[in-house]
């Protein structure tokens, strides 16, 4: 079962010169992989899934289909948290940046977008409050203060600690797509 959400384009991994090369560019994506924090973190969920599943074959051998129903609800909501785990992230179309939370997602049209830009400043190491120096993606907005916009991505969260690279690709992918549809 293929998972578009866990791949990213990889037309943005090797070509350095087209900053935006999709045919179909209404379409969704992530112009960057998951980090190696998120697909670690969500594989270990599903694993922790994968044992309460067969738990609750043995619970449902043992006659007791009921509480067989109740493990299985926390089960398929533990995989659900995974998925949405992966998903979380930036992305980006024709339409506007979408940024993906785990509870919330946010649509942001190119029409309200000033600017993307790479900034350095104090960022929250993993999403926890503690702060580190590090770099941060900001969407300046024709409807909001640049301070009230959190960041899209750092060079600290589950997608590209200890990944600088990947995190100068990321933003670079991001601002080119703002440089072209952005100027409304």
């Amino acid at each position: 079962m293929p998972l578009p959400f866990l791949t990213a384009d990889r037309a943005f991994e090797t070509t350095e010169d087209i900053a935006l090369p999709f045919d179909d560019r209404d379409h969704w994506r992530r112009p960057y992989r998951p980090g190696p924090w998120r697909v670690g973190a969500a594989a270990l969920l599903l694993l922790l899934a994968s044992y309460v599943l067969f738990a609750a074959v043995i619970i449902a051998l043992t006659d007791s289909v009921s509480e067989a129903g109740v493990i299985l609800v926390v089960t398929v909501a533990v995989i659900l948290v995974a998925l949405r785990l992966l998903r979380v992230g930036v992305w980006v179309s024709a339409r506007g940046l979408r940024r993906v939370g785990f509870l919330l997602t946010r649509t942001v049209p190119w029409e309200q977008v000033v600017a993307v830009r790479t900034q350095q400043q104090p960022v929250r190491w993993l999403g926890l409050p503690r702060t580190v120096q590090g770099q941060a993606l900001l969407v300046v907005r024709r409807d909001r203060a640049p301070e009230d916009v959190p960041p899209l991505l750092t060079t600290h969260n589950a997608d590209f600690l200890a990944r600088p690279e990947a995190f100068d690709r990321a933003a670079d992918a991001v601002e080119a797509w703002g440089a072209e549809y952005g100027r409304g």
